[in-house]
């Protein structure tokens, strides 16, 4: 099967998310915590999530276009604050119910029945049934104008983790914690590690 440019301009529209989406394969799934100046708590399921750089330890999230009202990206822009929670198989139903589109005054936190977790001195809550889950600092938000999207770069502030996750190597173990990958709106994975190369040299 070969699928052209005009047959994607003309192919509808949600068949065509879920294409593009899962083009790029399995992504880390996390959910975003934020809250609103008015205090209320918010959560929303993202998977266009990368790396950015180790130093400083820099996490890039693309949002969609916001044509519509975006609570998760405005929470960002107000409080310059937000928390990045990976998923598993054990509040996956949860974390799912989290991509419903709730009224702005309705916490996902109380609709879902998650756990709101909060550490000395942050804005933005955690996940408490999250495994890895760490908190950012906005740095800067790059507009990309081809789609009306924006990449918000954050800089990673604090890290929780259970501490046998982390190896001495630095290595996180988060097939071994159950956190989860996805593609498409609805599609998730599990994730198995099945080796470790060593470091590439020519030869």
């Amino acid at each position: 099967m070969i699928i052209s440019k005009g047959e994607l301009d003309q192919m509808e529209i949600r068949k065509k998310v879920q294409l593009a989406t899962s083009l790029p394969g399995a992504k880390p799934i996390c959910l975003v915590g934020t809250k609103s100046q008015a205090g209320v708590e918010n959560l929303a399921p993202f998977s266009s999530i990368t790396h950015l750089g180790s130093n400083p330890l820099l996490i890039g999230m693309v949002t969609r276009p916001d044509t519509v009202e975006r609570h998760t990206l405005q929470n960002i822009l107000d409080s310059k604050a937000w928390t990045l929670n990976h998923i598993t198989e054990e509040f996956l139903q949860a974390a799912h119910q989290c991509s419903a589109k709730y009224p702005g005054g309705v916490s996902e936190f109380e609709a879902t029945g998650l756990t709101a977790h909060y550490e000395a001195g942050g804005f933005a809550p955690f996940v408490a049934e999250s495994p890895v889950k760490f908190s950012l600092e906005l740095e800067e938000v790059i507009d990309i104008k081809s789609n009306g999207t924006k990449l918000i770069v954050g800089s990673v502030q604090q890290i929780i983790l259970p501490d046998v996750a982390l190896e001495a190597s630095g290595h996180l173990d988060l097939s071994g914690l159950g956190c989860l990958a996805s593609t498409a709106l609805d599609t998730y994975f599990s994730i198995q590690e099945i080796g470790r190369l060593p470091y590439a040299r020519p030869e």
